[in-house]
Formats: structure tokens, sequence, C-alpha cells
């Protein structure tokens, strides 16, 4: 008989020795993220049967239309950090500014600040395709014991303490990292606890997956239609396949799984790119690099971009190295031939 999997709960015990300084802030925080997820992940199960899917009628901060999963995903993730007290502030795609957790001194003495988004890709439960949360944390850098300012929210991705995504898909799985590689824990919802399932997550090094909206192409780049091009080609191990489901959750969890590149580039609709940087491609990066793969807007690493505001938008290019450094070198080459 197969040897019991280790829980989520005795993982994160037996690796203390990750969160040195967090006397034990860091760990109530995972319990806290895998708590609220086990609600979500239900209520995901019960979309079609009960009244929350569709849209609520409102548009976010970013101009988009909020499904009503946004909406309760955002009120469930939120409730739970600020009930357990284990973080001074909160940033979320769901809100315009941030969320400084108030009541007591002993919150404003917390070390740490999460932003997320609380349910990417919601757009697609209406057709049961797979969604997820991405969260990611940081050391707060103003004094403790006072509220929380914007500064500690408008780090570089390298000053992450800790970035995680969950999958809502045929089985909801809680993935991680705090800088000592990435493990993932399927949850059991027969028993409601999470189990390592996929230990020591490593992306290719190569893939033969893209993943792109090519519905946009006639407004991409020349360098990136260059690229989709080269992916197309018939040579070698190609032509590659193209897989998108747009949810990014869901296409970077295949594509470290599988291998491949992910690729949402500016274009003439979107000139900054589309995805947020603090609460998307952040997280995301961290996770992918402590992998094994890269992340980057095209021609530096994403991780090292300085923020200016909370809800800013890049261009990501992320998977598998070969692939996003061939990305590079097409964007490269026809920014060369433009100024030539």
């Amino acid at each position: 008989m197969e040897a019991q999997k280790k829980t989520l709960g005795e993982f994160i015990i037996e690796n203390q020795y990750e969160f040195k300084n967090s006397s034990g802030e860091l760990s109530r925080i995972f319990n806290s993220m895998k708590l609220a997820a086990k609600v979500v992940s239900y209520k995901v199960k019960k979309a079609g049967l009960i009244d929350i899917i569709g849209g609520v009628g409102d548009k976010n901060i970013q101009g988009e239309d909020q499904q009503k999963l946004d909406v309760y995903a955002n009120e469930v993730f939120i409730e739970t950090l600020i009930n357990r007290e284990i973080v001074c502030g909160i940033v979320s795609e769901e809100n315009d500014d941030f969320i400084t957790v108030q009541g007591n001194d002993k919150a404003n003495n917390n070390k740490y600040v999460l932003l997320m988004d609380p349910l990417d890709g919601s757009s697609n439960i209406d057709v049961n395709v797979s969604v997820g949360t991405i969260f990611s944390v940081y050391a707060r850098i103003s004094k403790r014991g006072t509220p929380v300012t914007l500064e500690d929210f408008l780090q570089p991705g390298t000053r992450q303490v800790a970035a995680g995504y969950i999958i809502y898909g045929t089985s909801t799985m809680l993935v991680y990292t705090t800088g000592h590689g990435v493990n993932g824990f399927t949850l059991n919802p027969a028993i409601g606890t999470f189990y390592l399932s996929h230990p020591k997550i490593k992306f290719p090094v190569d893939g033969s997956i893209y993943s792109v909206n090519e519905g946009n192409y006639v407004h991409f780049s020349q360098g990136v239609k260059n690229y989709i091009k080269y992916c197309q080609m018939q040579e070698g191990n190609r032509p590659y396949t193209s897989r998108y489901i747009g949810s990014l959750v869901s296409d970077i969890h295949r594509n470290m799984l599988k291998g491949g590149v992910y690729l949402y580039p500016t274009s003439t609709k979107t000139t900054n790119g589309k995805l947020r940087l603090l609460y998307e491609c952040n997280p995301m990066a961290f996770i992918i690099e402590q992998a094994g793969g890269k992340a980057s807007n095209g021609h530096s690493r994403i991780l090292e971009i300085k923020p200016t505001s909370l809800h800013e938008r890049v261009p990501f290019y992320a998977g598998s190295v070969n692939m996003v450094e061939k990305v590079e070198e097409f964007i490269a080459m026809a920014n060369k031939e433009t100024m030539c």
C-alpha cells in the first residue's frame, strides 16, 4: 500500500527553517489561505447549481466586469486574513486602494502584507473552465506599530518572501514557494485536507507548447508576430502546440508541468500589457524562477521591476528558459531592425 502523503500542515512544520524570522506568521498566512481556498473551492464546484455565476453589473478598478464569484472570493480571502489578524495590509485586484488592517495594536505590529488576485480567469466560470487564486507576501518596510503605507506594497518582486497560487479545476491544488523550491498540494475534498502531491516541481528547460491569445495577433508587435510564426514553422520539434485557456493560473500550471511558454505582450489595444505586476506577474515569476523557469517583460527580469502603482500593468513572457529566451531574441531582433 502506498505510504500516506504529507499534509500541507505537516510539510510547513517540517520546513520551518525556511521561515527564519517569521515567528509563525508565515505559517499562519498559509493556514488562512488554505482555509479560504477550501471555501472558494466549494462554491466553485457548486457553480451552476446556485446563483453565483454571471456578472454583478459592476466594474472593478481595472474597468473589467466583475463576476459574482470575483466578489465572493475577494470577500472570503479578505475576511479570513483580517479575522486572523496575521497581516497588516492587503491589496486585491478587486479593490481600488490597499486595505489597512485595523482593530487593535497587534494587527499593526504584524510583519507582512499580502497582495492577491482572488479569482483569476473568473470569466471562465460560466463555461466550467479552471480558474485560480494568486497571492504574494512581502515583509513590510514601514515601522511596525504604525498603519501600512503605499511603499509597503510597491516593492520589487525580488523582495517577496512567499508566493503561491490555487487552481480550482478537476481537483483543487495549492502551489507555493518561499524561495526554497516549489511544491504542490492537492485537496482531498472528503476530509478537507491538502496533501503533498507534486513535490519539488521543475519547469522543463524546453517545451513544445506556446500559450497566447492569437486572436490579438494583428495588434502584436512585429517581434511577437515573428515568434508566433517561428512556433508554427515545420522544423525540428516544431510546429509547437498552441494551448491557451485564458486563465493565467491554468496556463502557467500546465506549462510548468509539461514545458511551454506563456505570452501576454503589449499590443495596440493594451499598450502596457494587460497583466498586473504586483499580484499576477510578480508572484507567478517568483514561482516560475523557483521551479527553474524564466519570467521576462520581453527584455528584462520581471522580479527586478520597481513598481510605481498598485495596479500597474506589464507585458509578460514566462515559462521554459529556452523558450522565453527565444521570445526575447525575436523581440530584440525586431526592435533593432526598426531602429535601422
